[in-house]
């Protein structure tokens, strides 16, 4: 596996900035959210993107795409629209956002796009957000396909797909290879019951990219590594035994303001609970 920070987490950073950062820092990549500072989908273009895949190469750094900027597409809705939007003119701007990401990808040489369902609007039941998730994941996959570029899903608390049953539903429903996994180890202590690291083996050979951060039994929050009731140490054993060879990306989007010292103390705390002096880098 291979270590990252999530670019949500360096707001006030600019992006080569960032870069230079987490690669002093001994990171092995960067889980790019393209937002306001850093690449933003609908300002930014193939120049942009070839400049940034070039300080990729030579900072030596591997890279994902994450999709979660949250106000990306409305400056007032979070989040939205969204896959599950009930008019398919909305479901349509962000289909065309995550084909805008495809095309990123391929630019910077990422290994994988992220992405989730996004949350219910008032009054619109699940079964009836169902079948509108399942149709426009066809199509967004059949345009990864052609692209050549991996996308992965991420079960999301709040959201339609929320829970790990929610993702095997969701699977079920697709019923169709292409569709990879990624699973942020802070939520499984919100929506699942016991450790977080006896959850990733049933995902194992889906499981392209695992997101870092701690919480509190229950209660989505973000925090720093040590704040909540993770047991990383287990969590790092259990995927060198699946032989995971994905990013371990921290995200903490709520810390910008401290990113530098956070990127640097999470880091440490990876390498000494790992048991080596190079961390998780493989």
């Amino acid at each position: 596996m291979w270590l990252a920070y999530n670019t949500n987490g360096l707001a006030h950073h600019r992006l080569f900035d960032a870069l230079a950062l987490l690669a002093d820092l001994g990171y092995d990549g960067v889980a790019l959210t393209p937002d306001a500072p850093h690449l933003d989908l609908t300002a930014t273009g193939e120049r942009e993107w070839e400049e940034a895949r070039r300080e990729l190469e030579r900072r030596r750094l591997r890279c994902v795409i994450e999709t979660g900027a949250r106000y990306a597409l409305d400056p007032a809705r979070k989040h939205w629209p969204s896959l599950v939007a009930r008019e398919d003119a909305a479901a349509a701007r962000r289909l065309a956002y995550y084909r805008s990401a495809l095309r990123m990808a391929q630019a910077l040489g990422a290994e994988c796009v992220s992405l989730w369902s996004g949350a219910l609007e008032p009054g619109v039941a699940p079964a009836e957000a169902w079948p509108r998730l399942v149709e426009r994941l066809h199509r967004l996959l059949d345009d990864a396909a052609l692209a050549g570029v991996p996308v992965s899903f991420e079960p999301e608390p709040g959201m339609l797909v929320a829970s790990l049953a929610d993702y095997r539903e969701l699977r079920r429903l697709l019923a169709r290879d292409g569709l990879w996994t990624t699973i942020d180890v802070g939520h499984l202590l919100v929506t699942e019951s016991g450790p977080a690291h006896a959850h990733l083996a049933e995902f194992a050979p889906t499981l392209r990219n695992v997101q870092l951060d701690d919480a509190k039994r229950g209660v989505h929050e973000h925090l720093p590594l040590g704040a909540g009731d993770l047991d990383l140490a287990a969590l790092l054993a259990e995927l060198r035994r699946l032989d995971y060879q994905g990013p371990l990306a921290l995200e903490l989007s709520r810390d910008s303001h401290r990113a530098a010292q956070l990127a640097a103390e999470s880091i440490a705390r990876i390498r000494s609970h790992a048991g080596e002096s190079g961390g998780a880098r493989r």
